[in-house]
């Protein structure tokens, strides 16, 4: 619980790795937002780019526009290699996870097949293995000049880019095999300031890790005025505020393990008052699951809102994660005695399942997390991760508000309205769920309620041994040293679900 009128949330080495402050901060929604500003943003590059990926596709289109009117390249390999040829003072350095055949296979071998683009160029492209087998790098960074940072769950994909309408079809949506992928939502952060450098340092330290202790130069402080790579249409939602950075770092090769990014969560939704709000992939941690119970049983506890996809796009994570948050949802629904648990999946207008590739978390009007870190195991301990968030400071009634602005766009942004009509509906029916309950009145819904779905004998045994879901590397392929760790949150999670259906019985 909140020691105080206001604990403090952020903890070198503890919840966090640095604390540094943005002059200007602002969320890109849907990767239309964050390809238009990477875009522009590395147009005016003057030192250095450098991209931190999961995946990486050179073909990826930054600004489709099936008119043609787009002037010059906007592909993302064309634009680097541009780039490399008419600024040799532009160092542009990309590292992305060496990803494992069958991973590489569903996006056609890239990013492995990326190599090529850059042969015979100054862009200086690596694939990074540098993490235990089984295991990857999960952390999306792009900095430039080191004055401006984009951070969050995107990657540059063909099966990436899409629009906040969420259309049913879209031609801007056509990979380049000509099929059309499905709509995918997506949240960035974008900011500046000593923020931006202290991401710089990050990638720097990685590119040093996995490249065989390479050093890489930060570039040179107090560039040449003029040269803000801000993107001038981007409006700063946040200025000067303060700015964690949270990691995740599997214990390898005389590397020690870092959990930032779940120790961040615990403290936050220990410390959350009124709302819970949860975007994300997937769900399946029941550590980060015993502790939203521990709220939810809570008589004057926060509300916690879950909004996730229907399905994972890939049959392994349909069979890994998907049963797994299922199983953990219903946990949560039983143990929540006091009704203030909802967990919705979005839809398109026309009633098709929008992919939720977001890892965003906001608590109260106080804290926003925007990061790559999904909330399962794999994220707090086996993969590499990175997130960032800001916490508004106690008093600060325009930060309060902007963090609740944000809020009810999203929430605006899947049911097809504006932010002031949902900012409304919660103040007037009292919490989220209540007001996309009011709001959310069409068929289909657009924020449908996530569907009891039936456990086959196989599928049980994946979720009870979370399969595909390794707490850290020391059980990445001990499936019973995985389970007799987790025990202790599954016991608690059980015992929670029966003591409120007991109380049920009770009161009834």
């Amino acid at each position: 619980m909140v020691s105080g009128p206001q604990a403090d949330l952020f903890h070198p080495g503890e919840t966090c790795w640095r604390v540094e402050t943005a002059d200007r901060v602002a969320l890109l929604l849907d990767s239309s937002a964050y390809f238009s500003a990477a875009l522009s943003a590395m147009r005016r590059a003057k030192r250095s780019i450098m991209l931190l990926g999961w995946g990486f596709d050179p073909r990826t289109r930054l600004r489709p526009d099936p008119s043609g009117e787009e002037r010059g390249p906007d592909e993302i390999g064309h634009l680097l290699r541009k780039l490399s040829q008419e600024r040799p003072e532009l160092d542009i350095h990309v590292l992305i996870w060496k990803s494992a055949l069958p991973v590489a296979a569903s996006q056609h071998f890239f990013p492995h097949r990326a190599r090529k683009w850059f042969t015979g160029t100054r862009v200086n492209f690596q694939l990074d293995a540098s993490v235990p087998f089984g295991a990857c790098h999960h952390q999306k960074v792009l900095v430039i000049d080191d004055a401006l940072a984009f951070c969050g769950g995107g990657d540059f994909g063909v099966d990436r880019w899409d629009s906040t309408a969420h259309l049913d079809q879209d031609r801007r949506r056509i990979m380049p095999g000509g099929a059309e992928h499905a709509p995918r939502h997506e949240v960035m952060m974008m900011l500046d300031g000593h923020a931006a450098r202290a991401l710089g340092d990050l990638a720097r330290e990685r590119w040093r890790t996995s490249q065989e202790c390479q050093t890489l130069p930060p570039p040179p402080p107090g560039l040449a005025t003029g040269a803000d790579p801000w993107p001038t249409f981007v409006q700063p939602r946040f200025r000067n505020v303060r700015v964690a950075i949270a990691r995740t770092q599997p214990a390898w090769r005389g590397r020690p393990e870092v959990r930032e990014t779940e120790a961040l969560h615990l403290k936050a939704i220990a410390q959350a008052r009124r709302t819970i709000y949860l975007e994300n992939q997937y769900f399946t941690s029941v550590i980060v699951g015993q502790a939203l119970v521990e709220r939810l049983m809570e008589p004057d506890g926060p509300e916690v809102v879950l909004v996730s996809t229907l399905h994972s796009p890939s049959y392994f994570d349909r069979w890994t994660m998907d049963r797994t948050r299922w199983r953990l949802v219903e946990r949560l629904k039983r143990a929540d005695r006091h009704g203030r648990f909802r967990a919705f999946s979005p839809h398109t207008e026309e009633g098709h399942p929008i992919i939720v590739h977001s890892k965003t978390t906001i608590i109260d009007d106080r804290v926003l997390r925007v990061g790559s870190t999904n909330l399962n195991h794999r994220s707090a301990g086996f993969d590499t991760e990175c997130d960032v968030a800001l916490e508004v400071a106690q008093g600060d009634a325009a930060g309060a508000a902007a963090v609740l602005g944000f809020r009810a766009h999203l929430l605006g942004h899947y049911l097809g309205i504006g932010a002031a009509a949902v900012a409304a509906a919660i103040e007037q029916h009292g919490g989220v769920g209540a007001a996309i309950d009011a709001l959310d009145t069409g068929r289909p819904r657009r924020l449908a309620p996530l569907p009891r779905v039936m456990m086959g004998p196989l599928a049980a045994v994946v979720a009870a041994y979370h399969l595909g879901d390794p707490v850290s590397p020391a059980d990445s392929w001990r499936p019973l040293m995985r389970q007799k760790r987790l025990s202790p949150y599954e016991r608690a999670l059980d015992e929670a679900a029966a003591a409120s259906g007991q109380e049920a019985k009770i009161h009834n």
